[in-house]
């Protein structure tokens, strides 16, 4: 380098200045006067703007690379040292936009997309996040570290700024990281929904965790029951894993429940004997032969029937198939599960928790055939699943309650 700028020739500048001075000729040699000092200074001038120049094409090229790679990032161009300084060097600064439901995976994507509104960012002010994307740029950081700087520090911002607007009315969007994708944090969009006039304890439990799968039931992530049974989120994909336990006495009467009033969705439908979810925990999420279903099985018979849990163990509880359905309760809520059937065979102690269960009682293929037939006249209503289960599979394997393993099918999901 220092053989290069010694050796620097006299640029149009400093012919200039030698013109206007008069000090020596345009073709005289200027080693040791005062022009060739000044000279030298203009040229040393010029080689640290070229290095300048160099170091922002290298940030451009730097940020064309980032954009191939992130291609959900927008970018915006600032200035990373204030407005108005140093223009020539102005980076290439990645703005978040509100990205498609990141569940990692793990997953399709479009399966669990959830779009959230165009403007959900407009409360990030660049002005704070520039600075630090500023310095990790030009500090020499790899890319993927700057960008992920650069997204923490828009998720600061945007949480610590108020937010300006007021509040909309239920079903307008809210802000929520789901997961994290390498240094990059996502944000799903779900709706508002207003609970104040729905039962207390029954709210409490929107708060667990579901399983979200994918339709061939490979988890994928997990969401609240809440999210889980919004009609929006449903059309826009959002699946879960469930199941529902037939339990026959040694009479081979089917114990039927009745929907408790509280119940938010479907309340008050005559159903089979359990209806629920495995939550996303290790116990419940283990796959192999179902157990993680078998044991959420036997956790929610406990809870809605009061069946002491020494009486249905995991053991004795039969995983014959799978069903995939979707239903709606009513505007706001539904369903829309990867169901799995479940069969018991014994006599069970009861005690129902009434915020659960409205009534119960067993019965036998005629008069659950009766049942049906009401419900088709609009005299009772029946849960949707229940409904499928009966008139697709459920009298064939009640005629053959003793040779059960014939209908087993673990591969096989049944779209209904």
């Amino acid at each position: 380098m220092t053989s290069r700028l010694s050796s620097v020739s006299i640029g149009p500048a400093a012919r200039a200045l030698s013109d206007r001075e008069g000090s020596v000729p345009r073709n005289a040699s200027l080693e040791g006067s005062d022009v060739w000092h000044r000279s030298q200074r203009l040229g040393l001038a010029g080689q640290k703007r070229k290095r300048d120049w160099l170091a922002a094409d290298v940030v451009s090229a730097t940020a064309q690379s980032r954009d191939a790679a992130f291609p959900e990032l927008g970018v915006r161009r600032v200035d990373p040292l204030g407005s108005g300084r140093n223009p020539s060097s102005r980076l290439r600064f990645p703005v978040l936009r509100p990205s498609p439901i990141a569940t990692g995976r793990e997953v399709a994507p479009q399966a669990t997309e959830v779009a959230p509104p165009r403007d959900a960012w407009r409360d990030c002010d660049v002005r704070r996040v520039r600075a630090p994307i500023g310095r990790a740029m030009w500090c020499g950081l790899a890319p993927a570290r700057a960008i992920g700087c650069a997204a923490r520090w828009a998720v600061r911002a945007a949480d610590s700024a108020p937010s300006g607007r007021a509040p909309g009315p239920a079903g307008v969007c809210g802000r929520r990281p789901i997961s994290v994708l390498g240094q990059i944090r996502h944000f799903v969009m779900m709706p508002e929904i207003n609970t104040d006039h729905l039962d207390k304890q029954q709210v409490q439990l929107l708060a667990e965790m579901c399983i979200l799968i994918d339709e061939n039931d490979n988890k994928i992530g997990a969401e609240t029951k809440k999210n889980c049974h919004l009609n929006e989120n449903i059309e826009k994909g959002l699946l879960h894993r469930a199941f529902s336990v037939f339990l026959f006495n040694t009479e081979n009467k089917l114990l039927l429940q009745q929907r408790s009033d509280a119940k938010i969705t479907f309340p008050g439908c005559f159903t089979n004997t359990c209806c629920s979810h495995p939550l996303s925990n290790p116990g419940e999420l283990e796959e192999n032969e179902a157990l993680g279903v078998r044991r959420a099985a036997q956790r929610r018979l406990k809870a809605e029937l009061g069946i002491p849990l020494e009486e249905v163990p995991p053991e004795e509880i039969n995983y014959l198939t799978r069903i995939h359905y979707k239903a709606q309760s009513d505007g706001i809520w539904g369903e829309h599960e990867i169901d799995y059937i479940l069969f018991v065979r014994k006599n069970v102690t009861l005690n129902p928790d009434p915020n659960e269960i409205k009534s119960f009682c067993y019965v036998s293929k005629e008069e659950l055939k009766e049942l049906l037939k009401k419900a088709a006249n609009g005299e009772i209503k029946i849960t949707p699943w229940f409904q499928i289960i009966a008139e697709t599979f459920l009298f064939k394997w009640w005629d053959n309650l003793n040779h059960l393993n014939q209908f087993v099918d673990h591969e096989k999901i049944h779209r209904m």
